[in-house]
């Protein structure tokens, strides 16, 4: 038994040991999906607004009215007031006491209504902050994928570059090593292939720190891969206006609506303020009793002949007076006994009137306006912010797209002379420098076309973005 169980164990530990080594492969939608999951920042604006709802519930829960219950039990010595007698007695008793308030607030002023309002608002705002923040981490997420697949494909290409010079290098090297050839075009290629290798280590590198990138925003710690996408061969012109992506971005992004919501809130927020100028009626109702031990139950238990001590003189002799009196038991009153005799209820209207209070009243207005113009403020400076971001992406866009279109011919036109320079230079027309350069013109060529594409790419996500489209 001690040995199968030993088996499973180490079974289980290789499992585990080949399911880590083994990558993961990642499409866009899934990196976004595990973002969305586990994004800190995601998380604590996702809070904030669980915060705001709790605020609003609150809020429209003070429009009900409050009913709270009070029960003390306590023991007093000495000179005390009897609850039961209200007399004054020097004894220990044990004294209870129990109520009930109801209160309920009928009109102060809509102040219970405009705060309601308000944390609405503050609500709304901290949805769209929420969704903002979504769709901020969605772009970060895709802007991300796009890097590393940007930086892998010059990985790759530079790994092609070294792959292509390995071939003339080793051809090269045979030369050398007969005594044929030029022994300075050995030499050529041998530093070529050492800058090739230098430039692989530095493009495997950055497609190492793309993927960093990308995993920290989808806070995992485990090595994946990531699906290719489609990159299209040619590009057409953006065909929007800066002014149409502008105004649909007004229209569409969530942390302008957010700052539309806080503004109206500080407006609801003054009128709250000033509801404090007005009288507050509220009703109210409650609810009392109490017990003492010192309360007693006297029980006539009959009566008896009692002398009184004073005499009645007949005819020269004294005569004692008796009087019949009546004789009572006392007797205990029980706790619950007590708590439904001595039950009392009082109920009314209370009304308020704010007649001076230190102008603490002006000054939370004067606080509530300062509030309405930092909002205002905000604003205009979200708006402000927003249409700099939009111009500068369009702009970047649009010069994206047209060393797109230079890049282009100069790629093709590299190409045609890299063609031309191998067929001369394997004949021995051409010496090595003219095909080495020849050879860099192009392999720089597709790296700057590479680089252009994908930077056209995520300007044109960027402005979807700002059109409400990610």
């Amino acid at each position: 038994m001690r040995r199968n169980i030993i088996i499973i164990i180490l079974f289980f530990q290789c499992l585990n040991i080949v399911s880590q080594s083994s990558n993961t492969t990642y499409n866009l939608q899934e990196c976004i999906d595990i973002a969305l999951i586990n994004n800190l920042d995601y998380k604590s604006a996702y809070l904030q607004t669980e915060t705001s709802a709790i605020n609003f519930k609150q809020s429209r829960n003070a429009l009900l009215p409050t009913l709270n219950g009070n029960y003390s039990i306590g023991e007093t010595s000495g000179r005390s007031i009897d609850p039961f007698t209200n007399s004054y007695i020097n004894e220990q008793l044990t004294f209870s006491n129990a109520g009930l308030n109801l209160r309920a607030t009928v009109f102060n002023g809509f102040q219970l209504i405009n705060r309601l309002r308000q944390q609405k608002l503050n609500l709304l705002a901290s949805e769209m902050e929420t969704e903002n923040a979504k769709h901020n981490l969605i772009l970060n997420v895709t802007l991300a994928y796009l890097q590393v697949i940007n930086t892998g494909d010059l990985y790759e290409l530079a790994q092609n570059r070294l792959s292509s010079t390995n071939e003339q290098y080793n051809r090269l090297k045979s030369m050398f090593e007969e005594d044929m050839g030029d022994p300075s075009e050995y030499r050529d290629f041998q530093g070529l292939k050492a800058n090739d290798e230098a430039n692989l280590i530095s493009s495997r590198n950055n497609y190492e720190d793309s993927k960093i990138n990308l995993k920290e925003l989808m806070n995992i710690d485990i090595d994946f891969d990531i699906s290719a996408i489609d990159m299209p061969s040619n590009f057409n012109s953006y065909s929007e206006s800066f002014e149409d992506v502008y105004n649909q971005a007004l229209q569409n992004m969530g942390i302008v609506k957010a700052a539309e919501y806080r503004l109206e809130a500080s407006q609801k927020g003054i009128m709250a303020a000033k509801s404090n100028y007005v009288p507050e009626v509220t009703l109210f109702a409650n609810l009392n009793t109490n017990y003492s031990s010192a309360a007693r139950f006297f029980n006539e238990t009959g009566s008896s002949i009692e002398n009184t001590g004073d005499y009645v003189t007949i005819g020269g002799l004294d005569y004692p007076v008796f009087t019949e009196q009546t004789n009572f038991l006392a007797e205990d009153i029980s706790y619950n006994d007590q708590f439904e005799n001595n039950l009392n209820s009082s109920f009314g209207v209370a009304v308020n009137i704010p007649l001076f209070n230190g102008f603490s009243t002006k000054n939370r207005v004067g606080l509530e306006k300062i509030k309405k113009e930092e909002a205002t403020i905000e604003l205009e400076r979200t708006k402000l912010q927003l249409r700099s971001s939009i111009e500068q992406t369009y702009k970047d866009m649009k010069s994206a797209f047209e060393r797109y279109e230079i890049m282009l011919k100069q790629h093709e036109a590299y190409e045609e002379s890299l063609r031309i320079n191998e067929i001369r230079f394997i004949n021995g027309v051409n010496n090595s420098v003219t095909y080495i350069i020849s050879k860099n013109n192009l392999e720089n060529a597709l790296v700057n076309l590479n680089n252009v594409k994908y930077e056209y790419v995520l300007r044109i996500k960027i402005l979807d973005y700002f059109k409400g489209k990610i």
